[in-house]
């Protein structure tokens, strides 16, 4: 046992400390500012009496008051996890003891509490997102879970005048500006100067020139409480279950956040750990299930101020003087590795707009899933804008569904639902993001605006027509299970009566693709 540590977190590695049992060797994990004990059943995690001047935990006091708002927090997300706090006593003589919920409020006068603890469920750390992917076990499904429960959860987390303050062009330009001011610290260390400033000129000008994107999203309502830290080692299965854990409790600023900055710090940390498709698979199924596409055009300054704070924090550990040389040697590599991250980020290239084309059944949705992966594209589905417009929610059947007449699937719906496809389309491919619209595409005037769209852009466009023989549609449909696209075999014969064939001038846009040959042997990306 390491005698610097103070006292009772020496008392807390020893099973007399708690009234439960515990499974032996207790562990003790440390961060910057907590301490972790691990004892089988439960975790106990203590703040460390730390002030960073983003956090203050120096008093008894704040630490009560922060382990409480670490339980409020957190029990949206994880309420699994997050038990309850709890007071640690000083019973003397080097003796400490770890007290119940109920003794936080009805302790003895004579009582001493030395400190406080949040209680959790403890889960397996192998079970951690970080530990599943270096174990190569993060699936493609697991990401569309993660996207749709954060979706959720930014849709339904707070927000007030005050929250939504904090995203105001002004006070999201303040943070940029503090994150350059101390990276200045790093120039000819982990960053160039010419990274510096090239990164530093592009968020200026995001802001100068998109003031109004940031406005708006304070009066859509986009700024929340949200999590702040979202990254795979905040991430858990436990008992199966997706669990988001240790969101930001101590510092409003970095919570209260529009939920696409909060959803980029995941998107980057997959990209920097070199998996792209992970992580626009995450980002394709939050933005579905968040209807929240045009906040993508956000993600170049996101994506770059998240990797620009990693590289930051990556730094400031070469000042520590406990830290080995050897050591050092790694951490400024991978400072070097964010920051050049966060320059890379703001070198926005040309969208360009795919729109898929085909019956129910043909693959469409597949393709568009499987080429969004690869070309980092975003990948926007008929289904889900039409339920969206329709406030249908994604995961219900909708009125109309049986027949694919009335309800959600009249003329004037259709109409609707293909105008805002194109109109979503055209806006992120001008901001520089790829597109993939998956729709029927059956009508040749719906291709002709979509054409006529592009060309009007100066946009490149390609029509991707999926083909499969009716009886593989029909299957298809048949075993059709848990995805919010609602047609049934029955309706495809009348779909294929209806398919209105390509004119000439399409025809020079058209990639036909025969949907069941493997989608790995599809050279979706060679003309």
């Amino acid at each position: 046992m390491d005698a610097a540590l103070p006292p009772f977190v020496q008392a807390l590695c020893q099973e007399s400390a708690y009234a439960h049992a515990v499974e032996q060797p207790i562990q003790l994990l440390q961060t910057h500012i907590s301490y972790v004990f691990l004892t089988g059943e439960y975790a106990y995690k203590v703040k460390k009496p730390a002030d960073f001047g983003f956090l203050n935990f120096t008093t008894l006091e704040k630490r009560l008051f922060y382990c409480q708002e670490e339980l409020r927090l957190n029990s949206r997300l994880s309420g699994e996890l997050y038990l309850a706090v709890v007071p640690i006593f000083d019973l003397g003589s080097d003796r400490y003891r770890v007290g119940t919920p109920e003794e936080l409020t009805h302790t003895n006068p004579t009582d001493k509490i030395v400190d406080y603890a949040v209680q959790m469920r403890q889960f397996q750390q192998s079970q951690l997102f970080s530990q599943l992917f270096a174990a190569d076990q993060l699936t493609p499904e697991l990401m569309d879970t993660l996207g749709k429960e954060l979706a959720h959860f930014h849709q339904t987390a707070a927000t007030s005048p005050d929250i939504s303050a904090f995203g105001s062009p002004e006070a999201v330009a303040q943070v940029a500006r503090n994150s350059y001011s101390l990276g200045e610290n790093f120039i000819g260390r982990s960053q160039t100067q010419a990274q510096f400033t090239a990164t530093k000129a592009f968020s200026d000008r995001f802001f100068a020139e998109h003031h109004d994107w940031l406005e708006k999203r304070q009066r859509d309502h986009k700024i929340r409480e949200c999590h702040g830290d979202l990254h795979l080692n905040n991430i858990c299965l436990h008992h199966g279950k997706v669990q988001i854990f240790d969101c930001i409790e101590f510092n409003q600023e970095f919570r209260n956040i529009d939920g696409i900055y909060d959803a980029a710090f995941l998107v980057m940390d997959l990209q920097f750990r070199q998996r792209p498709d992970l992580a626009q698979r995450f980002l394709n199924a939050y933005l579905e299930w968040s209807n929240d596409y045009e906040g993508a055009v956000l993600l170049p300054l996101y994506l770059s101020m998240r990797a620009y704070i990693r590289g930051n924090v990556n730094s400031l550990a070469l000042n520590d003087p406990a830290i080995p040389a050897a050591d050092k040697e790694t951490i400024q590599a991978t400072a070097a590795a964010y920051f050049k991250a966060a320059y890379d980020y703001t070198q926005v290239q040309p969208g360009k707009l795919y729109v898929t084309c085909g019956l129910s059944g043909a693959g469409k949705t597949t393709l568009a899933r499987y080429l969004s992966t690869q070309i980092g594209a975003i990948h926007i589905r008929s289904d889900a804008v039409r339920k969206h417009l329709a406030g249908v929610p994604l995961d219900q059947r909708s009125q109309g569904s049986e027949t694919f007449a009335g309800g959600i699937y009249t003329p004037e719906m259709t109409a609707k639902t293909y105008d805002l496809l194109l109109e979503l389309g055209l806006f992120l491919v001008a901001a520089g993001q790829t597109v993939i619209l998956d729709a029927k595409y059956d009508r040749q005037f719906h291709r002709e605006r979509v054409i006529e769209g592009a060309k009007n852009q100066g946009t490149t466009l390609e029509i991707l027509h999926c083909q499969a023989p009716m009886t593989v549609m029909q299957q298809r449909l048949g075993d059709r299970r848990g995805d919010i696209a609602e047609a049934t075999p029955p309706i495809l014969e009348q779909q294929a009566a209806d398919f209105e064939p390509f004119t000439t001038p399409e025809q020079a846009y058209v990639r036909s693709i025969d949907t069941t040959q493997p989608i790995h042997h599809l050279h979706l990306l060679e003309k």
